[in-house]
């Protein structure tokens, strides 16, 4: 009697997760993986009988699991909590923050980008003043206190300034904490840049900004980090704010990829699956920013990763003109088909995960 009613419930749940496998339909985007999710592979002879279907049809039950998020938050739940492990598939959670695992130190990553950055230098930069700032990424501040394994970013530092002596660098270490980034994301707040942007400007000798001279708006859609959903954990959402003043509003912003002009906050991205988008219309490899209200007829040149799209609307108050490129996006030999380069101030801004994982710098 008792192995039955053992039995029934089993068999009940195995019918409901059946039925809602076959008849709910296919969805075609994790939102909180930020992924497209395996479709239902097509049914050939061929595919059939080289076992292709059975491995794509593995991978498209996994994906469209009935009640596939509940689950995943269920296991994460019971991996942090009933078995105390310190992560989750790399991702650990620390004094409120969610972040990723960066270990160990690349070396090999890290010059890799190095060299590039001199090719750049002798192609491009000969004679124009570079500056090198690394932003270092939420294990810096999190890692250690959480007995987390990470890089050991003082090498990677040190690599760095060893092989840009032709730069002069910023060290933003000191002007940072894990406050100054969002807790789903490994994104940092703009409006907690202050400090790092003065910094930047001060080496490089134009106005350093000011908090006052800035109005923060904050986004009613809250935001969901890249972390949210690989931890899948419980996790209360940020809040994203635009740093707004009159000179950012008159700003016009080129995007060589659509041939299109826009504003500094693109708010079409309002939509986007990464909230992040809406700075600088998130990853795009060569924009300009004409400021015609600038203090100088100077330029600036920011070579950058996605941290430099809510920084550098930070720095534009003194350029007429400022260029981001993203050389993940374009390789380095076609820049000169693009870009004057004739004297501007060179900014190079790259984070630590980049630098340990530089293999799309082109």
């Amino acid at each position: 009697m008792g192995k039955r009613y053992y039995i029934l419930p089993l068999a009940l749940l195995w019918a409901v997760l059946t039925a809602a496998a076959w008849c709910a339909p296919a969805e075609s985007v994790s939102q909180s993986e930020r992924r497209p999710l395996a479709q239902f592979p097509q049914l050939r002879a061929d595919t059939l009988l080289s076992g292709e279907f059975m491995e794509d049809f593995e991978d498209y039950s996994l994906d469209q699991f009935p009640f596939r998020e509940g689950f995943r938050r269920i296991k994460s739940l019971f991996h942090s909590y009933a078995l105390r492990q310190k992560d989750n598939n790399g991702i650990y959670l620390s004094q409120g923050h969610a972040a990723q695992q960066e270990y160990p130190l690349n070396e090999t990553s890290v010059r890799y980008a190095l060299e590039r950055f001199r090719y750049l230098k002798d192609t491009w930069l000969e004679g124009s003043e570079i500056y090198m700032a690394v932003v270092p990424d939420k294990g810096y501040y999190l890692a250690r206190e959480a007995g987390q394994l990470s890089m050991d970013y003082e090498k990677l530092f040190e690599l760095v300034e060893e092989g840009m002596p032709w730069a002069t660098h910023v060290d933003l270490t000191d002007v940072l904490s894990i406050e100054d980034y969002y807790r789903t994301d490994t994104h940092w707040r703009q409006e907690n840049l202050i400090p790092a942007a003065r910094r930047i400007a001060q080496a490089l000798g134009v106005t350093a900004p000011r908090e006052e001279e800035f109005t923060a708006t904050a986004l009613e859609r809250p935001f969901y980090g890249v972390y949210y959903g690989q931890a899948a954990l419980p996790m209360t959402p940020d809040t994203i704010y635009l740093m707004e003043n009159r000179i950012l509003e008159s700003c016009a912003v080129y995007d060589y990829e659509t041939g299109s002009t826009g504003a500094v906050y693109d708010l079409t991205k309002l939509d986007s699956r990464d909230l992040y988008d809406v700075y600088l219309s998130g990853a795009r490899s060569l924009l300009t920013i004409e400021n015609p209200n600038a203090a100088t007829d100077q330029e600036l040149l920011v070579f950058r990763d996605s941290y430099g799209s809510s920084l550098v609307p930070l720095l534009v108050s003194d350029y007429a003109k400022v260029t981001l490129i993203d050389l993940r996006y374009i390789a380095t030999d076609l820049l000169g088909q693009f870009v004057d380069f004739s004297g501007q101030d060179v900014l190079m801004l790259y984070s630590t995960l980049v630098l340990n994982n530089s293999a799309t710098i082109g």
